[in-house]
């Protein structure tokens, strides 16, 4: 096993476990954020795996920048919500 299949795996693993986490922050909570952030870290977990499992020499790295593009923009909806859900608050 090479050294970078080796690391591949390791931030998928790291992406997935993340993902675990605010999933059970949002079932404690059942705040939005939490669930958001749980969906854009399974992104970037299935992202990662996509990237490890194919020839990334013949693929063409614009559908693997599609996907985290995606999952960084889930991150910011679920920010923007937040600070919006906050303001009516106040």
């Amino acid at each position: 096993m090479s050294n970078l299949a080796l690391t591949i795996g390791i931030i998928t693993m790291g992406y997935a476990i993340g993902s675990l986490f605010f999933f059970r922050f949002w079932r404690e909570s059942h705040d939005r954020l939490f669930f958001l952030f749980g969906i854009a870290f399974a992104t970037l977990a299935v992202q990662q795996l996509i990237y490890g499992l194919t020839n990334e020499a013949s693929e063409s790295p614009a559908l693997l920048f599609l996907i985290r593009l995606i999952a960084f923009v889930i991150i910011l909806i679920g920010i923007i919500d937040k600070n919006i859900k906050a303001r009516r608050q106040l």
